[in-house]
């Protein structure tokens, strides 16, 4: 017997070896978004931003002097492909993952980012209960609960007349259900009359039966809750059959993307922001600096909210090795998975949008937030988010 009891003991240690996996080196980070699909207008966005944050981050030393790796997934623009991408990339050993594009994909993968203790910040899901999915679940995409509404209320001080409102949404998105509904309880709040509700397919191209309804409602203002290709056509089509009243688009707008999909009938569409180019603080003059330099043009808050999920992970890491006095590299994945976790939360970071505190829920609390207005180039294919709120 007391022979047997230190084997026993021998090889229930060696068993525990053979399960501990450590963090490869560079450390490896997952970005799961969709670059396929109806979808991957904003996807290729996100993942412009993550390659920027990638670049910069590193130069800068990376986490404490090792430098990190982005492993890419494509989750399409369904919750199946979503889910796929979450469990390749867990299987690769990655320290956390920021995704996926959609809240509805958000709603079927993060359980499962959850179950396996590996952190998740979304960059783009925007619906309510996305936070409170799980304890390994955050986001540093704030929720239109915040946002949405400031556009209605720019609207309104331009032209308190508006009265009428023509409200529009893609009903086969979850994040397009979702933020109709804040649009419409702030339409309710702000004492205006929804004169027709609109349903459509993000899947769709001709909308002729839904602009019909309301060019006979007379509406005073279109709201549109749709995703950048459809809700491109939908304000092509708006404008060429004859709608002359403002444009407020939701967060799926927030993409420069759209703009070749309306051209220059996308002038003057307003859209409330949790991102603008024009702030001004030294993290987002470098990235729009840096942005610039690869691709050209100005980045859109997808491709800044990739970049400041990706920032907040490495921040986040640098800070476990700060606490435990051990290089990321020589720890074991497990623990370091949990350690992000916890430095994730009830922390402050400076972002290109400006600073943003995660709860102790994983919920984003952001400080300022934007009213565009897009204006076109005269090319009809690009064009700006110009702030009018200042």
């Amino acid at each position: 017997m007391t022979r047997v009891l230190p084997l026993l003991a021998l090889l229930l240690a060696l068993a525990v070896n053979a399960l501990a996996e450590p963090v490869a080196s560079p450390i490896p980070i997952g970005v799961a978004v969709a670059t396929t699909s109806n979808v991957a207008l904003f996807g290729e966005e996100q993942v412009n931003g993550a390659k920027i944050a990638e670049a910069v981050l590193n130069a800068k030393g990376g986490v404490n002097g090792t430098p990190f790796k982005i492993l890419y997934q494509d989750t399409a623009g369904d919750e199946a492909g979503a889910i796929n991408a979450f469990q390749s990339l867990i299987t690769a050993k990655v320290v956390g993952i920021v995704g996926p594009t959609l809240t509805q994909q958000a709603f079927a993968a993060d359980p499962i980012a959850d179950r396996a203790k590996v952190p998740v910040i979304g960059p783009s899901n925007t619906a309510k209960g996305i936070a409170q999915i799980g304890p390994y679940v955050g986001r540093v995409s704030a929720p239109m609960t915040d946002v949405a509404p400031n556009s209605l209320k720019y609207v309104l001080s331009v032209d308190p007349k508006i009265k009428k409102v023509a409200v529009m949404f893609a009903q086969n998105d979850a994040f397009c259900t979702s933020e109709t509904g804040i649009f419409q309880e702030a339409i309710k709040n702000l004492g205006l009359e929804t004169v027709t509700i609109q349903k459509f397919q993000t899947t769709d191209t001709d909308f002729t039966t839904q602009v019909t309804a309301v060019l006979g409602a007379g509406a005073d203002m279109v709201v549109i809750s749709g995703l950048a290709a459809d809700g491109g056509n939908l304000v092509k089509q708006l404008r060429q059959l004859g709608y002359q009243g403002p444009i407020v688009g939701g967060n799926g707008f927030n993409s420069t993307n759209m703009l070749p999909v309306c051209g220059p009938l996308c002038e003057g569409i307003l859209v409330a922001q949790a991102y603008s180019a024009q702030a001004d603080n030294a993290v987002n003059k470098l990235f729009v600096e840096k942005y610039q330099e690869a691709y050209k043009k100005m980045p859109p808050q997808f491709a800044a909210q990739a970049y400041a999920a990706v920032q907040v992970v490495v921040e986040a890491l640098a800070k476990v090795e700060k606490d435990s006095g051990k290089k990321i590299t020589a720890m074991e994945l497990a623990e370091v998975r949990e350690l992000l976790n916890k430095n994730l939360q009830n922390a402050t970071f400076l972002t290109p949008m400006g600073e943003i505190a995660l709860d102790a829920d994983g919920e984003v609390h952001q400080k300022t937030f934007f009213v565009s207005q897009i204006k076109m180039n005269p090319d009809g294919k690009t064009g700006a988010y110009v702030i009018v709120n200042k």
